[in-house]
């Protein structure tokens, strides 16, 4: 119930901020009539009435597409001088290698 009531309540604000915006125009063409009740031996009966006519205009929304260049930066990335130089020295090779059974 509670759900129901926060969906209608959203969308009065949402007509209600439609009609603010210019974006939901509403007008009354055509007026309300009530109908002629005519009460007998018979029961009732009611003979008429007419219900309002509106005539609603909404904005319109233009969706496309268009070519365009655009300028996108550079993004280069410079490490520290401090880590310019390698942490590690590199492995020495193989013939900086002295053999196992040498010591």
């Amino acid at each position: 119930m509670r759900a129901v009531l926060l969906v209608l309540i959203l969308a009065v604000v949402v007509i209600i901020g439609a009609i603010a915006t210019g974006f939901l125009d509403i007008s009354q063409v055509r007026g309300a009539r009530a109908p002629d009740i005519e009460a007998s031996r018979n029961g009732v009966t009611a003979t008429g009435g007419q219900a309002p006519s509106f005539d609603v205009e909404t904005g319109s929304v233009g969706v496309g597409t268009r070519d365009a260049v655009i300028k996108v930066p550079e993004v280069k990335v410079n490490p520290p001088a401090s880590q310019a130089a390698p942490q590690n020295p590199p492995p020495p090779s193989q013939d900086q290698v002295a053999p196992a059974n040498a010591l």
